[in-house]
């Protein structure tokens, strides 16, 4: 990845990280065209500081922290930060009768475009970089029980976006007592989001 000076080979850079940034940037952005601008962004910042890159071997993490941050920074000024609670935990959904249909792409990204900034982000992390509990608190510097509670949290809206008659179920569940206090939550398989286009 590095040339002469432990600097970076950018044409090479581009050629073999372009598809995954622009893949994560339309993923947390829901637009093409800024997907592609935080695409430029990101590869012009990895120009400016490639010498902040220590491994070679980390180049994508290293792109995809990037990528985070200029999404981040874009959102900031944009959009403030909805502040809200879930009155209702969808952790614990129950089966459907039949499996569910397979997520339509654009469906998907119409559900992520309802997320705030944030939510999209963890969720990126999760399941596009697949990085653990741990590492994502690392990177994001925040205890790893944050990071939990915050998947969480942004697990339940997506899936109450893409889902919602299962958030009735769930409700419909939780009034059905099998034993004195005790309400019967059926566990839901954890989902994992289809490959973006």
């Amino acid at each position: 990845m590095a040339t002469e000076g432990n600097s970076l080979d950018i044409a090479r850079l581009v050629a073999e990280h372009y598809e995954a940034v622009y893949r994560y940037g339309y993923r947390l952005s829901g637009s093409q065209t800024e997907a592609e601008d935080l695409t430029q962004q990101v590869f012009l910042i990895a120009c400016l500081k490639g010498e902040q890159l220590r491994q070679a071997e980390a180049v994508r993490s290293w792109l995809f922290t990037i990528l985070r941050n200029c999404f981040l920074k874009s959102r900031a000024k944009l959009v403030p930060t909805p502040v809200g609670t879930l009155e209702v935990s969808l952790e614990n959904l129950p089966e459907p009768e039949s499996p569910p249909p397979a997520i339509d792409p654009d469906q998907l990204q119409q559900a992520l475009d309802r997320l705030s900034p944030q939510d999209r982000v963890i969720l990126g992390m999760f399941y596009f970089e697949n990085l653990s509990y741990r590492e994502i608190a690392e990177r994001l510097e925040i205890p790893m029980g944050t990071v939990m509670s915050r998947l969480s949290r942004a697990k339940a809206r997506l899936r109450g976006q893409l889902f919602p008659h299962w958030g009735e179920q769930s409700l419909a569940a939780r009034k059905t007592v099998s034993s004195p206090g005790e309400a019967i939550e059926p566990n839901l398989p954890e989902k994992k989001l289809p490959v973006p286009p």
